[in-house]
């Protein structure tokens, strides 16, 4: 895979990384995260025959891209031949060609403060931590324009923290086998509920910086912190080994070793699904079924519950269903842009009928399977009163149908579980599902 190769670049150079990535990487110049104010001053002054000039450490490759696209650039200078245009060198380079104060600069990171030093005034755009109070210790500072606010809501929506959501399932063994009373349980399941929510954040941010083009061309993804520009890739890159390893920190000292296990696989696989299985048909839905039903075998060696078949294969269908509702959603959204396939995966337009009927089909199979589960030996040694169980099955049928209407009608906005959380025909079915539960309990 080429992202080991990346630490082997690095030790070369910077520049040598760059023209590698380069090498091997299209970048859609139209869909970059641009900052609309500064591109308005741009043209306004290139109108007024200001000349202007790029002067960036991306790849040359990237830069003509760039100044292409924008049309008000009359000379580029990048990162290319060994030399990685930035800081000092860049400082060097602009004062070889414009003099000292023969230039105004505009730059957002601290990698800018040495070339503000010999600029006549500083445009900053987007600073970074301390990079403002820097421009200002070096020249004066004609303009600022700022869009990026990074707070506690950008780090929860990059994060994904309403996705934590799924790994309530790791309490569905407890809770399924009467085990609500022991408190040491409940401490288990909230220890393996923050180490999978933590290990999955990691894989999140992944997939986001994995996924910038595609997301940059998605009406709702592009609105993401990375894909938006609103955070900095580098705060990503950061909190993907940070994250992980706070996971597997939890689960190594606290947690029992087959729970380890399980967060160790979840993680090959969701990586797996990263880099290689979103590509392929059917199989990334599978993948994604799989994954759900690992929050649940995690939950059962987190609390010593053994694995129960009838969960196990009822987690498998309704999640196979809800994986599909997403393609489903997806490709619904494509149809309605005009466009016939996915970018990045291999999924068609005209796939629509197909994914329906699979997703309906695996959805009543897990109906199936909670109706036959109630003549099952462990239900009577569970519930005092299971005829009540029979009014479960139906129910179900109602809640998976009509989540498929309302993915077919266009009215699936998110994820079919974070959908679920907000919806209020959801909570009140689960509501009556659980209150059956509970009377054919006592």
């Amino acid at each position: 895979m080429v992202v080991f190769l990346v630490p082997i670049w690095l030790l070369r150079g910077k520049s040598v990384l760059k023209e590698k990535i380069a090498s091997r990487v299209d970048l859609n110049v139209q869909t970059l995260p641009y900052q609309s104010g500064l591109v308005e001053f741009l043209r306004k002054e290139h109108a007024t025959g200001r000349t202007l000039v790029l002067a960036t450490a991306s790849h040359r490759k990237f830069a003509d891209g760039i100044a292409k696209h924008l049309g008000v650039f009359t000379k580029v200078h990048a990162t290319e031949n060994g030399t990685n245009l930035a800081g000092r060198a860049k400082r060097d380079l602009l004062v070889k060609h414009y003099g000292i104060k023969g230039f105004d600069y505009a730059g957002n990171s601290r990698a800018d403060v040495p070339v503000w030093g010999m600029a006549r005034q500083a445009i900053v755009v987007n600073p970074g931590a301390g990079v403002l109070q820097g421009a200002k210790t070096q020249c004066p500072i004609s303009q600022t324009f700022t869009d990026r606010h990074v707070g506690v809501k950008a780090y929860a929506k990059a994060l994904r923290v309403h996705q934590w959501l799924k790994n309530i399932l790791v309490f569905a063994p407890m809770l399924l086998a009467h085990q609500i009373n022991q408190i040491s349980l409940w401490v288990d399941g909230l220890l393996a509920f923050i180490s999978f929510s933590l290990c999955a954040s990691s894989v999140y941010l992944l997939n986001d910086l994995l996924d910038l083009p595609a997301d940059r061309l998605h009406p709702r993804k592009r609105l993401r912190p990375f894909a938006s520009g609103n955070m900095s890739m580098v705060h990503g890159i950061i909190l993907i080994p940070l994250l992980l390893l706070c996971a597997f920190a939890i689960a190594a000292l606290w947690l029992p070793t087959e729970f380890l296990i399980v967060l160790a696989s979840y993680y090959l696989l969701t990586t797996s699904y990263s880099f290689w299985f979103k590509a392929i048909v059917l199989l990334d839905a599978l993948l994604l079924a799989g994954l759900y039903t690992i929050r649940i075998i995690g939950g059962m060696a987190a609390t010593h519950i053994g694995p129960s078949f009838w969960l196990l294969s009822f987690s498998m269908f309704l999640f196979f269903s809800l994986a599909l509702v997403k393609r489903y959603s997806e490709l619904l959204v494509l149809k309605q842009r005009g466009q016939l396939t996915t970018h990045g995966r291999g999924y068609h337009v005209e796939d629509l009928v197909m994914l329906m009927g699979f997703g309906v089909a695996s959805g009543f199979m897990a109906v199936l399977v909670s109706a036959l589960y109630i003549n099952s030996e462990k239900v009577k040694v569970l519930y005092h009163h299971p005829a009540f169980l029979w009014l479960v099955s139906p129910i179900l049928l109602y809640w998976i149908s009509r989540i498929w209407l309302i993915t077919h009608r266009g009215g699936m906005h998110d994820d079919p579980v974070v959908f679920a959380a907000k919806d209020k025909g959801s909570w009140a079915v689960a509501a009556v599902i659980w209150t059956l539960l509970w009377l054919a309990a006592i």
